[in-house]
C-alpha cells in the first residue's frame, strides 16, 4: 500500500502569500511601549501554532502562551526532572498535612506598577479556585489560599497533596496584578504580569506585542520585545522560517523539514506516547495469551520510520525521554522481574478484532494503516474504524473497540506522571480505554501518589508501569517530538518539553548573525 502524505492544506502560491504577509505583520508598526526600547532588529519574531483560545485567560490553556512569553510568572518552577524549585516564592515548609506556608520574593513589582504582596497572590489563586470550568491542574482538588502577613501565604488542601508545591507551578496559576480581575470572571493579562516582558497589546487572535520590562525583579530581558503572530497553517509558518520572516517557529510539520536548513530545525521530546490500548474486558483480548501475540506482532520502529520519517522515539514504555529519569528506572531489576511475569503468546489464526482510532491527529490514520499490516501479518483480521475524535471519544471509553490507538499526554500540568496512569490504567480510572483492573496496580499507584516528589516516588512511579506492562492493558509505541525552528538570528531560546517555556529572559538577538536565514528560501 502507498504511503500516506501529510496534507499541506494550501497551494505553493497560497504559502507564498502568507508568508508574504507575515514581513508586514512582523514590521513592528505599533509604536514602542514605555520600557521597552522601540521597533527593530532588537525584536524577536515568533510564529506561534494556536491563536487563543480564550481571549489569553491565564485560566484557561492560553496560560502557556503567557508563560512560553515570559510574561507570567508563577510561585513555583518545576526542574528537569519535575522537583518544584523557587520563582515568586522563595521558599516553602509544609505545617500540617494538609497546611503549605509560601515565602513570598521581595522586590517584585507587577507591569502596571503595583507591587506583589499576599493580597495578590491569595486574589490569584482563590479566583482560579473559584473559576468556572476550575484551571485543569485543579480536578478534583480544594483548596484555599490565605495571607500569613504581607510576606508569605498559607495554603491548605482538604486532603493531603504531596504535589502541591508542584501543582502551583502550574501556568493557570499565574500571580497577576489586581488590576488584571474584571466583572463577570474576565481575567485580562495585558499590563498586569511579573515577567521580564510586559505584554503590551493583543489583536484578537493574529498577532499580540510584548515589550521588555525594565522593572523586573530579575535579571533583565536581553530582546528589546517580541512581536507573535498567530500562523495555524504549518507550510506557512515554515515558509516564514525559510524566508526570515520568523525568528522562532512552532511545531513544523514534517513533512516541511525537508524543505529547510537542517541548522535552523530543533527536535524537542514531547511528554507525549502514542499507545495502542488492548480491551482487556471483553472480546479476543480479554485473553491475555492474545494480547500478547498483539504485542509481540508490533514492530513500533517501522511505524516511526515509515510514518514520521524517523522524527519520534521508539517507544520502551509509558514513560519517554521527555521524563529524563524514566530510561534510568527501567535498569532496575525489579522492573525487569515484574516484565518477566509476562504471559506466553497464543497462536493467532483469523482472530477478528476492531481497531478504532481519530482523524484530529493526521498521523494516526496512517499509524492504524500500519498496525493493521503488522496484526495481520500475525494471523489477526483487522477491521478499521476511524472518525473524528469528538464522534470516537464516547465509543472508545465505552469499550467498543478491541484495540485503540490513542496520542495521549503523559504528564500534566504537575510535570507528574501519577495522574496520567490512575485515569487510564486503575480500576477507577476516568479514562481506561482499556477498560483494565487490576488489585496489584492499584495497589502500586496508591502507594507512589502517597510519596512526595523525589526519587522514591519516581521509582515507585516505574514499578506501576513496569506492572500495567507485564499485563499487556496497552502497547506503547512511540513517543512523539516536536519540531522547532529557530534562525541563526536568535539565541538562547528554549526547548521545553512541557510546553511551558520558549523565549526567556536569556533569550536574544545575535548581533554578529547574518542574514542567511533569508538566503535559506
Amino acid at each position: 500500500m502507498p504511503k500516506i502524505r501529510y496534507k499541506t492544506g494550501v497551494t505553493a502560491l497560497s504559502t507564498l502569500l502568507l508568508a508574504a504577509g507575515l514581513t508586514g505583520c512582523f514590521s513592528g508598526a505599533e509604536p514602542a511601549a514605555e520600557g521597552g526600547d522601540g521597533d527593530g532588529d532588537g525584536r524577536i519574531k515568533l510564529a506561534m501554532l494556536q491563536p487563543p483560545r480564550s481571549g489569553l485567560s491565564p485560566l484557561s490553556d492560553d496560560a502557556f502562551k503567557l508563560s512560553r512569553w515570559k510574561t507570567t510568572e508563577t510561585l513555583v518552577m518545576l526542574d528537569e526532572l519535575g522537583e518544584a524549585k523557587p520563582a515568586l516564592a522563595t521558599g516553602w515548609r509544609q505545617v500540617d498535612q494538609t497546611s503549605w506556608r509560601f515565602t513570598l520574593r521581595n522586590g517584585v513589582e507587577f507591569h502596571d506598577g503595583t507591587a506583589m504582596t499576599s493580597a495578590e497572590v491569595v486574589a490569584s489563586v482563590s479566583a482560579a479556585v473559584q473559576a468556572s470550568p476550575k484551571p485543569r491542574i485543579l480536578d478534583g482538588v480544594e483548596l484555599t489560599a490565605a495571607a500569613d502577613g504581607p510576606g508569605a501565604v498559607i495554603i491548605r488542601t482538604a486532603t493531603p497533596d504531596p504535589l502541591l508545591p508542584q501543582r502551583l507551578s502550574s501556568p493557570q496559576l499565574a500571580i497577576l496584578a489586581a488590576s488584571a480581575y474584571k466583572d463577570r470572571g474576565v481575567v485580562d493579562p495585558v499590563n498586569a504580569g511579573t515577567g521580564p516582558y510586559r505584554l503590551v497589546s493583543v489583536d484578537g487572535t493574529t498577532s499580540a506585542r510584548l515589550d521588555r520590562f525594565d522593572g523586573y525583579w530579575g535579571e533583565k530581558a536581553e530582546a528589546d520585545g517580541v512581536d507573535v503572530q498567530f500562523v495555524p497553517d504549518g507550510t506557512a509558518r515554515a515558509a516564514a522560517l525559510r524566508t526570515g520572516n520568523a525568528d522562532i517557529v512552532e511545531a513544523i510539520p514534517v513533512g516541511q523539514v525537508a524543505q529547510i536548513d537542517p541548522a535552523l530545525v530543533h527536535e524537542v521530546p514531547m511528554p507525549r506516547t502514542n499507545t495502542l490500548y488492548l480491551n482487556t474486558a471483553s472480546g479476543p483480548f480479554a485473553d491475555p495469551t492474545v494480547r500478547a501475540a498483539a504485542r509481540e506482532a508490533i514492530d513500533a520502529g517501522a511505524i516511526v520510520d515509515r510514518v514520521y520519517e524517523g522524527r519520534a522515539d521508539k517507544a520502551a514504555g509509558l514513560l519517554g525521554p521527555a521524563l529524563p529519569w524514566a530510561a534510568d528506572e527501567r535498569r532496575n531489576k525489579s522492573y525487569a522481574a515484574a516484565l518477566a511475569t509476562r504471559v506466553a503468546a497464543a497462536t493467532v489464526k483469523g482472530t477478528p478484532i476492531r481497531l478504532g482510532t481519530f482523524t484530529d491527529r493526521a498521523e494516526l490514520p496512517e499509524v492504524a494503516v500500519q498496525l493493521e499490516q503488522q496484526l495481520e501479518a500475525a494471523g489477526f483480521t483487522v477491521e478499521q474504524d476511524v472518525r473524528e475524535y469528538q464522534h470516537i471519544e464516547a465509543d472508545a471509553l465505552a469499550g467498543k473497540f478491541d484495540a485503540f490507538i490513542l496520542s495521549r499526554a503523559t504528564v500534566l500540568d504537575s510535570g507528574d506522571p501519577v495522574a496520567y496512569l490512575y485515569s487510564d490504567f486503575s480500576c477507577a480510572g476516568s479514562f481506561n480505554i482499556s477498560q483494565f483492573c487490576d488489585p496489584a496496580v492499584d495497589a502500586a499507584l496508591a502507594k507512589a501518589a502517597g510519596i512526595p516528589a523525589g526519587p522514591e516516588r519516581r521509582t515507585a512511579i516505574a514499578a506501576a508501569e513496569s506492572l500495567i506492562l507485564a499485563r499487556d492493558a496497552a502497547v506503547p509505541l512511540l513517543h512523539e517530538r516536536v519540531i522547532q525552528g529557530e534562525s541563526t538570528r536568535v539565541r538562547g531560546v528554549e526547548r521545553d518539553p512541557r510546553e511551558r517555556a520558549l523565549i526567556t529572559g536569556i533569550t536574544g538577538i545575535s548581533s554578529s548573525a547574518s542574514t542567511s536565514t533569508r538566503a535559506a528560501g
